[in-house]
């Protein structure tokens, strides 16, 4: 079972479960950076929930499928069709062989993840097909897709159809993706103490131009740190704060480095990540203080909302 890329996008990768047990080593995780979204369209099309898709941004490839196969596109709000046929999120699709499928613009957020029935075919690298684009390995060659690449997947259902086939059972996101407010962010505190604390947490921060998968560089009050001495670099992971001299704050993602010699101010709770991966230039956000029984709280709640979904997915056959 086959696919080529037609046309990349903008920024369309091999994304799958995070690589672990290697920052001690200097290598990042990496893997799909709104785990919830991705999550999701691996169960709809009936794979585990850490199978290799591809993660869009911004703006999707197009593919032509060699074979017939079951689809399912979640997470940010992107126009889709295949051969012409518009296609909705958050449901399972089955496209017949020959499809062109067109991934085109996120009209709201900033990722999507296209899941194939079976999984992609990737060679795991560090125990994990994710593409490091900052390191450059796993992957398709440790890059972003290009046209005249091939994709296989590993078998899978096989639908038996002449045109796409939509099924009317659909996903609500909510509430751990909502596009239509500025997303609220629980903060864990970190070891370094800001002189103006309560700054962190009144008003809004806008996400700057210069973001990327390795963290989102934000834009608001000038934060100044209690203890100006320099620091050497201490470990770092995705949803650290950063507070560089600008006094403007990093906030670390999936692809974040090990170590970092800025003051931590902070850290983004797990079961809030998918909230950040969906956010783009130009877009605010507003932080909360958050202790850590809370976060173990929301993120136990998030795992028992994927369950209930795997659950009724299963079920529906």
């Amino acid at each position: 079972m086959s696919l080529t890329i037609l046309a990349g996008g903008l920024l369309s990768s091999v994304q799958g479960r995070t690589r672990i047990g290697w920052r001690h080593l200097g290598v990042g995780g990496s893997g799909a950076l709104d785990a919830f979204s991705f999550a999701v369209a691996n169960l709809l099309a009936g794979n585990v929930a850490d199978a290799a898709t591809i993660e869009i941004t911004l703006a999707g490839p197009r593919l032509h499928f060699d074979d017939a196969a079951r689809i399912a596109i979640c997470g940010a709000e992107i126009d889709a069709n295949v051969d012409g046929q518009a296609l909705p999120s958050w449901r399972r699709i089955d496209i017949p062989a020959g499809s062109e499928l067109r991934l085109g613009t996120c009209r709201r957020g900033a990722r999507a993840y296209l899941a194939i029935a079976g999984g992609l075919d990737i060679e795991c690298v560090l125990g994990s097909p994710s593409t490091d684009l900052r390191a450059g390995f796993g992957g398709v060659a440790g890059r972003t897709l290009q046209a005249g690449d091939r994709l296989d997947w590993a078998g899978g259902f096989h639908p038996q159809c002449e045109r796409a086939v939509i099924d009317t059972r659909w996903i609500d996101p909510a509430p751990d993706l909502d596009f239509s407010a500025a997303p609220i962010i629980h903060v864990l505190p970190a070891g370094d103490a800001l002189a103006n604390a309560e700054a962190l947490f009144t008003g809004t921060w806008k996400v700057g131009t210069a973001s990327n998968r390795q963290g989102l560089r934000l834009e608001g009050a000038q934060l100044q740190i209690a203890d100006p001495r320099e620091r050497i670099s201490e470990p770092v992971f995705p949803g650290t704060l950063q507070l560089p001299p600008d006094g403007q704050p990093i906030l670390l993602l999936a692809d974040a480095q090990t170590h970092g010699g800025y003051p931590r101010i902070g850290h983004v709770i797990h079961a809030d990540w998918p909230r950040l991966a969906q956010l783009r230039a130009g877009d605010s956000l507003r932080f909360v203080p958050c202790d850590a029984r809370q976060a173990q709280q929301k993120r136990l709640e998030q795992r028992q909302r994927l369950a209930r979904m795997a659950i009724a997915i299963a079920a529906k056959g």
